[in-house]
């Protein structure tokens, strides 16, 4: 799976995307695992109330989404308008 990291939740992890094999089957399951890897991970995912979350370029909201058919999933910051 292709997980992307975008804004300063790429900054906290140092790198913009990674090629995974996750064991999760769900969003929450993926963030979990993530923070595992280190404290640069459990920095970027503390809060995980304002982090946005696209599975396939769709946007979610519930971390109980289902991930187990997905190829991406992509973690942003809040967007802004201007």
């Amino acid at each position: 799976m292709k997980v992307f990291y975008f804004s300063w939740i790429r900054e906290y992890i140092g790198v913009p995307q990674e090629d995974l094999i996750i064991r999760s089957a769900t969003v929450r399951g993926l963030i979990d695992e993530l923070t595992e890897k280190g404290p640069r991970y459990k920095e970027a995912f503390k809060d995980t109330e304002i982090i946005r979350i696209a599975v396939d370029q769709i946007l979610i909201e519930d971390l109980d989404f289902k991930i187990d058919k997905a190829k991406e999933v992509a973690f942003f910051p809040p967007m802004t308008g201007g």
